[in-house]
Order: C-alpha cells, then structure tokens, then sequence
C-alpha cells in the first residue's frame, strides 16, 4: 500500500498541474488525506460500504456540516478520477441547505468602516472586500501588477472554477487603497503581494484576514458573526437592491452559473415588495 503522505503529494502536484486555485489544493489535499488516513487500505479495493461508513464518521463522529460533507466527497470523488478509477455509486455527495446568507446593513458597514480606519491597511482590506464582494482567497492573491487605480480597475486572476475577471472599484475604495499603498511604499515594503504580512516576508493568508474582520466587526459592535464571505454578501444585497442586474451580479462575483446567484433575489423583503410593486401586472 502506497503512503498516505506520497498519495496526497501526487495529488497536490497534479491538482497544481490542473491549475486549480491555491485554496481549492489546500481543501482538497486535505480532504483526502484525512480519508485515506481513515480508509487504511489501496483505493482500488475501496467500497460502497467504505464510503458509508465514511460519511457516517463525517456526520456522526467528526460533526461536519453538509457543506464540508459535500466538499470532502467532491474531493474524494475527484481523487478517483486522479487515479483512473471509476468513483464509487457511493460518492454522491448531501445535498446541502441553503440557508439565507448574513449581510450587513449601511449602518453596520459604515460602523465595521469606521472601526478600521485606525489603520490604513485595515481599512483598504474590508473596503476592497465590502465594495468588490470578491473572496478572500482573491484578496489574498492579489499582486500589484493586477491593480489599476487610475482606472479603477482589478484583476483577479485564477478565482474560483480557474477564470480570471476584471472588477471595478469604487472611488472611495480606490482612494483608500491608494492611501495604504502609499503608506506601504513609505515604509519601503516593495513586495509583489498587495496586502502583505508585517510579521514575515509572506503575503497573508486567508485565515488571518477572517481573523481581522471578525476581530473589526467585534470592536464595531456588530453582533452578528462577521466574515469576509459575509462581506461579499453585503456587497451582491447592495447592488441587488440598488437595481443590479443578477447577471451583472453573477460576472461580478465569479460565479460559473447564474443559479449561485440567485440566492440573493430570496433575501430583502423591502426589496422584493418594492419590485413586486413596480413591475406587477395591472389587470
């Protein structure tokens, strides 16, 4: 039986062969390194039942929620494929819930901004956050090549599904990025990354930066659990409900289908009145 740390090595390099994103590597590798740890035997000679009693340790034991269900199974499944093996029947992964997501309103936005403005980074990450809705990981990922400021431009390279998009910044958010990279330029810090780690020669990763806008809304006030996918939830009800269209919605937000998007036609009431007011039919 080959080593578990030799199979997710192989896995890894061929999920980065595949140019699969940075954070899709990171889940997955571990996804399958923690069930063929549990496996304890060659994947070929894996079963129905093996892949049952996988998901009654994930539900029961471990406690996962249906999306990290979902997401070690979509792995798994993938991990099969890597290695010519037809998946299991077994593979199909939860359906999982579709709870409506947390948005903040303009109070709670302007107060999270408020609260950060003590620093200028801190500032530019939750407004590039708030006024982009891109993901974490693509701040993260963000180099200085791929900002355009005059134009109020941003590249994304490689987001989710590997596709790169263009996203417009506002003036407000333009401007205090601008004001942190003039900062960080003054401090003699040339490095590639845009926002960049002052403990190390790193960029920063995605864990610390849901750690400073927990820690941010916290200090607001805010009392609901802050995190920058909430954020990218507050910036699609925003436009939603300035009058956005979902499709403009949909290529803003990098989502492969227009169905992820949807979701946020169910979650402003108000909103939804006022439409139904506009545009219902007059008999």
């Amino acid at each position: 039986m080959e080593s578990v740390s030799k199979s997710v090595a192989e896995f890894r390099d061929w999920l980065e062969g595949e140019r699969k994103s940075r954070h899709t590597v990171k889940e997955y590798t571990f996804a399958v390194s923690k069930f063929l740890s549990y496996l304890g035997k060659d994947l070929k000679d894996s079963t129905d039942e093996d892949i049952a009693r996988y998901k009654h340790y994930m539900a029961v034991q471990k406690r996962y929620s249906k999306s990290t269900q979902y997401l070690f199974l979509k792995a798994i499944k993938l991990y099969y494929k890597f290695r010519d093996l037809t998946p299991l029947e077994s593979l199909k992964p939860p359906v999982r819930s579709k709870k409506l997501p947390v948005y903040l309103s303009d109070s709670e936005t302007a107060r999270l901004f408020q609260t950060a403005s003590r620093s200028k980074r801190d500032l530019a990450i939750v407004m590039v956050l708030a006024y982009t809705g891109i993901r974490v990981s693509e701040l993260c990922s963000l180099e200085m090549s791929d900002l355009d400021l005059a134009e109020r431009t941003m590249r994304v390279r490689s987001g989710k599904g590997d596709k790169d998009r263009i996203v417009i910044l506002s003036q407000a958010s333009a401007d205090k990025l601008g004001d942190y990279l003039a900062e960080k330029s003054a401090n003699l810090d040339y490095s590639d990354a845009v926002f960049h780690s002052s403990r190390g020669n790193g960029r920063f990763d995605t864990s610390t930066i849901e750690r400073l806008v927990r820690k941010l809304a916290v200090e607001a006030g805010i009392r609901k659990k802050v995190t920058p996918h909430v954020l990218r939830h507050t910036f699609a009800t925003s436009v939603l409900r300035n009058g956005g269209d979902i499709r403009f919605i949909q290529q803003i937000l990098g989502h492969s289908s227009v169905a992820t998007t949807q979701i946020y036609t169910h979650i402003d009431d108000n909103l939804l009145k006022k439409m139904y007011e506009d545009h219902s039919p007059n008999y």
